[in-house]
């Protein structure tokens, strides 16, 4: 993993590479490289609060390496981003929790003029040394967020993430693939424990910094 700077809109803004090469598939929610795929790379680009630009999967595209990848975006200081590991399995999280929220909040409950890039992104990349099935990648997704969420609200946020969070798993394409990736099973249990501990790390990083 890289991490580099660049500067855009008079702001010095930083971008989290992984380099992962061929022989991986992924799994992503995010705007650039999203569904599931063969992909080589994930970026996580830091963008300014109040990002406003129409094109972010250009955008993405001329932040990364070239060839196919997974792009994801956030206003949270990818610098500080966290990681934690558990029996092989690496997760990766920038946190930013300006306005956390609830998935099944009132309609109209939140400010309509809050565009989700301006509120804060809890960006998740999670590394399995394993291969899995289609139906065990989206799995890892249920348990990528149902761990995150815990970790949200044992740090003391009224929410189960934010608006505008994604995700990314990265398994390789050879290999014995794994049929469930639930909570429960060998490493799904895994990916939960490390994505809980780093939100959970980052979320409590988050707060002294954000509550002045």
């Amino acid at each position: 993993m890289k991490l580099t700077y660049r500067v855009e809109e008079g702001a010095r803004l930083g971008a989290l590479l992984w380099e992962f090469g061929p022989g991986w598939r992924m799994i992503s929610s995010a705007m650039l490289g999203g569904g599931i795929g063969v992909r080589e790379w994930v970026l996580n680009a830091q963008v300014v609060a109040g990002y406003s630009r129409m094109d972010p999967v250009d955008h993405l595209v001329s932040l990364g390496p070239g060839g196919n990848g997974v792009g994801m975006m956030t206003a949270a200081s990818v610098d500080r981003y966290v990681r934690a590991s558990d029996g092989g399995v690496s997760a990766y999280a920038t946190v930013g929790l300006r306005v956390p929220t609830w998935a099944a909040a009132p309609e109209g409950g939140q400010d309509p003029e809050l565009a989700p890039i301006r509120v804060g992104t809890i960006n998740i990349m999670v590394a399995v040394p394993v291969a899995m099935t289609d139906a065990a990648l989206v799995n890892t997704v249920m348990t990528v967020t149902e761990a995150k969420s815990q970790a949200l609200m044992e740090a003391g946020f009224a929410g189960t993430g934010t608006a505008s969070d994604a995700v990314c798993v990265a398994v390789p394409v050879e290999g014995p693939e794994e049929l469930f990736a639930g909570p429960r099973s060998e490493y799904g249990a895994r990916i939960a424990r490390a994505v809980h501990t780093a939100v959970r790390r980052g979320a409590e990083e988050w707060r002294p910094r954000h509550s002045k």
